[in-house]
């Protein structure tokens, strides 16, 4: 069993990739987003203010509205593909998946119900923020996921 627990986020600006990408695509969509907005933050003299995550829009179908990259201090300067975005602040669900991207379902099926059970409405934004890296971490069973969606 996860641990689930309703928190209250502040808005958090960002610096992201943003498209909408089929579900297939998602790795190496990130992959790509991940380099592109680490070294757009390098051109502008910035840092990450926390670890990658993934931000989607809507529930995914067979393709996914989604934002890549990294929480910032400060808004930054679009850059190519790489624009300022954010983090929502309010009300937000919070677990912790231990594992395997492959497995992440299972957390959000237990959030979904810790959300119905609470008799909450979940919003329309959901992210990840990925604690772990699969470079440094090649164990998958370790790899630390924090997913927050928002509710209304």
């Amino acid at each position: 069993m996860t641990e689930i627990a309703i928190v209250q986020h502040s808005e958090q600006p960002t610096a992201v990739v943003h498209e909408r990408v089929p579900l297939a695509d998602l790795p190496a969509f990130f992959a790509r987003a991940f380099q592109e907005t680490a070294a757009a933050l390098q051109a502008q003299g910035r840092h990450p203010a926390g670890p990658p995550f993934g931000k989607y829009s809507g529930m995914p179908t067979d393709t996914v509205d989604v934002e890549a990259g990294f929480p910032v201090s400060a808004p930054i300067t679009a850059s190519g593909d790489v624009v300022p975005g954010t983090l929502p602040g309010g009300r937000v669900v919070e677990a912790t998946h231990i594992g395997p991207y492959d497995t992440i379902q299972q957390t959000y099926d237990e959030i979904q119900r810790f959300v119905a059970d609470a008799g909450l409405t979940p919003g329309e934004v959901m992210w990840e923020c990925y604690l772990s890296d699969p470079q440094s971490q090649p164990d998958p069973s370790t790899w630390r996921t924090t997913i927050c969606w928002s509710v209304a």
